[in-house]
């Protein structure tokens, strides 16, 4: 599990942990308003195969479950939507309404998951799939400093996503982080659906500085995603079809 440094008195408020399923190598965050009477908490990018362990962490902390998010529909693994929403009473899933999936909240870009005092505003990052979004911590001084970006497959640490499936488009990809991640302050932090090299954060200005894939023009990132030769996902088959009903797919079918 991993946490960060803050101010003070952002640090009072959030509470945070960094989760991570080795298989799939996904990263699940733990975020939860911990001055709030109720502790309400969400969970970004859960994994059907964790879900035993993120729900045990939940009480022992002594929070309040509300929201199980997804940046995007997975082709890697099954998200944990599904078996959570069986075992929290009241919990809603969320995914972005462009990726044409169900979840009890659709979100689009300019919306805000609240929880207690604390929220996260969608950003529109398509390019790795038609539906990707990015969640970002707020401005205001009361929301954690500095601010908090969960770019999902969008951005990774010294990468990004593949962008040959699922309607992705390097050149959509391009733009959504050019625009929409790397405008944010340069000292936001960057939290990924996945790493593969054992890094667990990066920051706006250091991906800026030394993503060998986005600091490139644009034509030239466009040449490096056309030429990456990956094999086919081996999870895609099973995972897509579970992950378009996000949140909504009973037990059995996930379990399966």
């Amino acid at each position: 599990m991993g946490s960060y440094s803050t101010s003070s008195q952002s640090q009072q408020k959030l509470l945070f942990r960094q989760l991570f399923e080795k298989e799939s190598s996904t990263y699940t965050y733990l975020l939860a308003d911990f001055s709030h009477p109720d502790k309400p908490a969400v969970l970004i990018d859960p994994v059907d195969k964790t879900v035993d362990r993120d729900l045990s962490l939940v009480r022992e902390l002594g929070l309040k479950l509300i929201y199980a998010i997804n940046t995007h529909v997975h082709a890697d693994h099954v998200t944990g939507t599904g078996l959570i929403k069986g075992k929290v009473l009241g919990l809603k899933s969320v995914i972005s309404k462009e990726s044409g999936a169900k979840a009890d909240i659709l979100v689009e870009a300019g919306d805000k998951v609240q929880f207690g005092d604390l929220f996260l505003e969608v950003r529109a990052t398509p390019g790795h799939t038609l539906g990707c979004v990015t969640y970002v911590t707020g401005t205001e001084p009361n929301q954690p400093q500095p601010r908090m970006a969960f770019t999902g497959d969008a951005l990774l640490i010294r990468g990004c996503g593949r962008t040959d499936f699922q309607g992705g488009s390097s050149q959509q990809l391009y733009k959504s982080v050019h625009s929409q991640i790397f405008t944010l302050p340069k000292d936001t932090l960057i939290y990924p659906a996945h790493d593969y090299r054992g890094f667990t954060v990066s920051t706006v200005e250091e991906e800026m500085q030394y993503n060998p894939r986005l600091t490139k023009d644009g034509e030239t990132f466009k040449s490096i995603m056309e030429n990456l030769n990956l094999s086919y996902p081996k999870m895609m088959d099973k995972a897509v079809p579970a992950n378009m009903v996000c949140g909504l797919q009973d037990s059995a079918s996930v379990s399966s």
